[in-house]
């Protein structure tokens, strides 16, 4: 009788010892998931700024283009107007 008791007694420990094991893993995966998640988001957030970044290098070149385009013309513009009051 008294072994039979102990027997059940090991037994329940045993659950009860599988079942925390069970529930810290879970905890751990979840922990890995969520790192995981967050990663991704940095990593998105970053290939946004670099798309940004990208982005106002483009318009800037192209603004000076613009820039050196009126300048051109301007300066052109003022020559014809040179030779013909001259």
């Amino acid at each position: 009788m008294e072994e039979k008791r102990e027997r059940e007694e090991r037994r329940r420990e045993e659950k009860r010892r599988e079942e925390r094991e069970r529930r810290e893993e879970k905890r751990r995966e979840e922990k890995r998931r969520e790192e995981k998640r967050r990663e991704e988001k940095r990593r998105e957030e970053k290939r946004r700024e670099e798309k940004r970044r990208e982005e106002k290098r483009r318009e800037e070149k192209r603004e000076r283009r613009e820039e050196k385009r009126r300048e051109e013309k301007r300066e052109e513009r003022e020559r014809r107007e040179d030779t013909v009051t001259h």
